[in-house]
């Protein structure tokens, strides 16, 4: 984790509480633990667990997440867990046909995530035992439930895996409306791949540059530029990327001159383009 440590968790609206009910592998709850601080979320409650916070394994699983473990309340029924919010979420992979349906309302995590995005209250999130789920009378303390979308030829996932997909979805609705705004989630990975107009004349024209550089006829030097333009803009650079690349265009072009004998490496050597420059 490094110097990053200190970085606060992300801000939201809303304060987010993940529920075991049951957990009894703490390979399981470590995991758990780990990919909630991943997407950071640190608020993990626990009902009639069977294993402990403190076993081992559990805290091996964790690693650098075991400050969720120091910290999780543990209650003795659901109601309890989930008297002080405003919303409770249950989980299941069971998506039975027929009258059953009736009794439950899910919807996909991105959906949930889109629904909480200007939520002001408290929510609870709730989880099942591993290998059992929630028992009838769990699911009918939950106002809705949300499901994954596994394949129904075999549609139960594992527990730590199901939390890791709600929190990532929850987190990643965050990340795209407040990323560079938010000092828990600085602005790292660019959300937005463009170039503007000028920068992208500028790399455009480093590129014919240096196919001209070039030896061997002007059908090769336009082929070269043409492929290595549209190689580039394929993969859609950031305004970084394209600044890096248009300074080792440039050296690169320089250095087929000098090796070209052509005495405009030196006459006409520059440390950037210019757009549109006149050569």
């Amino acid at each position: 984790m490094g110097d990053r440590q200190g970085l606060p968790l992300p801000q939201r609206t809303y304060s987010l509480h993940i529920v075991l009910v049951g957990a009894s592998h703490p390979g399981n709850l470590g995991a758990i633990c780990r990919s909630m601080l991943n997407y950071g979320f640190a608020s993990l409650r626990l009902v009639n667990p069977v294993c402990s916070p403190d076993d081992i394994e559990a805290r091996n699983r964790a690693k650098h997440a075991g400050r969720i473990l120091d910290s999780c309340q543990v209650y003795d029924s659901l109601e309890d867990a989930t008297s002080d919010c405003s919303l409770t979420v249950g989980t299941s992979g069971k998506r039975e046909i027929g009258t059953k349906t009736t009794f439950r309302h899910f919807m996909y995590p991105w959906e949930f995530a889109e629904r909480l995005e200007d939520f002001t209250e408290s929510v609870s999130l709730v989880f099942g035992e591993e290998g059992k789920g929630l028992s009838t009378d769990d699911l009918g303390l939950c106002d809705f439930l949300v499901t994954l979308p596994t394949w129904e030829g075999y549609p139960i996932a594992n527990l730590s895996h199901a939390v890791n997909t709600c929190v990532y979805e929850l987190h990643r609705t965050t990340v795209h409306s407040k990323q560079g705004s938010d000092p828990g989630i600085p602005d790292i990975v660019p959300l937005e791949r463009s170039l503007n107009p000028t920068l992208k004349s500028i790399l455009q024209q480093g590129i014919m540059e240096m196919g001209q550089a070039l030896p061997g006829n002007d059908d090769r030097k336009h082929s070269f530029s043409h492929n290595l333009r549209r190689g580039i803009m394929r993969s859609m650079p950031t305004e970084d990327e394209a600044t890096r690349l248009i300074g080792g265009i440039l050296d690169a072009t320089t250095a087929l001159q000098y090796v070209a004998g052509n005495s405009e490496w030196r006459s006409k050597r520059r440390r950037k383009i210019t757009r549109n420059e006149e050569e």
